[in-house]
């Protein structure tokens, strides 16, 4: 049985930083594109970062040059460092991955959500 857990998530002040964890565990054979997705009250969820399995990144235009996704492929974990947080990065923010097992195929999995609260 594949899960993804996050860790990291919690209360920072405007300008602060956090930096958030997902270790995907079961029984895995490859992993291709891990991301960081979040939503927040009353919106819609939204990409924030993915990274394949090579390294290339993608982010959304509104995390550009503050956040920085990374993974390591050894413990499949991916790491999301946020920096220079606002108050409109509030949000529950989620690990997805889309993964291969010999049981089940590709499939896309989803974490169970961290919060993040930034304070003004």
């Amino acid at each position: 049985q594949v899960q993804l857990v996050e860790f990291g998530g919690g209360l920072v002040q405007a300008g602060g930083s956090l930096r958030l964890s997902c270790a995907a565990s079961g029984s895995i054979s490859s992993i291709n594109i891990m991301g960081w997705y979040r939503q927040a009250p009353g919106k819609q969820r939204e990409l924030v970062a993915a990274i394949t399995s090579g390294g290339t990144t993608n982010y959304a235009d509104s995390v550009k040059g503050r956040f920085t996704i990374s993974r390591d492929n050894a413990i499949n974990t991916v790491y999301l460092q946020m920096n220079s947080l606002k108050p409109e990065d509030t949000a529950v923010y989620y690990c997805n991955a889309d993964l291969f097992t010999y049981s089940t195929g590709y499939l896309e999995f989803w974490g169970q959500g961290t919060l993040v609260t930034v304070s003004s």
